[in-house]
């Protein structure tokens, strides 16, 4: 199987190209393809691009768990850029189909930025999906442990909880960010958010990403961050998101549209070999426990 990997704000992806792929990728062959140890090493595996009925390319995307999800920011600009890198796209905008939705995306400064028209966000409880009785998820509270967070709960394609901060920190998000992710009320578990508001322009958030853990930046993170934001009334249309992994540049409409625009980074190709594929029970036990 032949890889490219690259990173997004040191948020890293292997793009699997299908047409070197003999048969399907258990959930087992992902988590090693993507373990640090036993494989490449990534936050997630892409595969594509894979036919398309009604889009220009169609992207499947799998987290290091070897669960298969909907959307990811960050994903979608490096896979992007690896069709760009693959002379399969140029200057104009062109479309790719994911599980969370049909995406528009345009690459410049020689493949280095990539901007993506996310959609829309929704904070319906119903579309992201979140327990109890339809309304939108807009400032209500959750209990974890010792400590209540106000919290707000939006689908950009695939689940976000949001949580305004006046100060945040990755021992904040890795503490609480993990019950969070699995709290009842989210019945398809939650990516989470902790933000902290810098000024009309600008935030700054810590991820717990579902199905990865703690995450040094995330596409679909901030754009919903960003449009918690707003829907707050704290920010304004363009907003700034700082992570530690660097910064976005988002763009939310009146009908809560959004457009992200940031950095790809290549870091290498290969192959990867059969027999990295095959672990003793024993490793495949330990791994698969983690």
């Amino acid at each position: 199987m032949r890889f490219a990997k690259y990173h997004a704000l040191g948020n890293d992806y292997l793009v699997l190209d299908p047409r070197t792929v003999d048969r399907g990728l258990s959930p087992q062959q992902i988590r090693l393809i993507c373990d640090r140890h036993y494989g490449v090493g990534s936050d997630g595996l892409l595969l594509g691009p894979l036919p398309s009925g009604d889009c220009d390319f169609t992207l499947r995307l799998f987290n290091p768990d070897g669960g298969e999800f909907e959307k990811s920011g960050n994903g979608l600009r490096i896979f992007a850029r690896f069709l760009w890198d693959e002379g399969r796209v140029g200057a104009l905008p062109f479309t790719i189909s994911t599980p969370g939705g049909v995406v528009t995306a345009q690459v410049s400064e020689f493949g280095r930025r990539v901007t993506v028209d996310m959609g829309f966000v929704s904070f319906s409880s119903s579309a992201i999906p979140v327990a109890g009785p339809p309304r939108d998820v807009v400032d209500e509270a959750i209990t974890i442990d010792d400590r209540t967070f106000r919290f707000c709960a939006a689908t950009i394609g695939n689940p976000h909880c949001v949580i305004l901060c006046d100060s945040i920190d990755a021992g904040l998000t890795q503490r609480y960010g993990p019950a969070i992710e699995r709290d009842r009320r989210f019945p398809n578990r939650t990516n989470v958010q902790f933000m902290q508001i810098l000024d009309r322009s600008a935030i700054r958030i810590e991820i717990w990403e579902r199905g990865v853990g703690y995450t040094l930046a995330s596409g679909s993170s901030s754009c919903v961050a960003a449009a918690v934001a707003r829907r707050l009334g704290l920010c304004d249309s363009r907003v700034s998101v700082t992570m530690p992994g660097g910064l976005l540049d988002i763009a939310i409409a009146d009908d809560w549209r959004v457009m992200m625009t940031g950095p790809v980074t290549k870091i290498c190709t290969g192959i990867i070999a059969a027999e990295s594929l095959v672990l003793s029970e024993q490793a495949c036990n330990e791994l698969l426990s983690s």
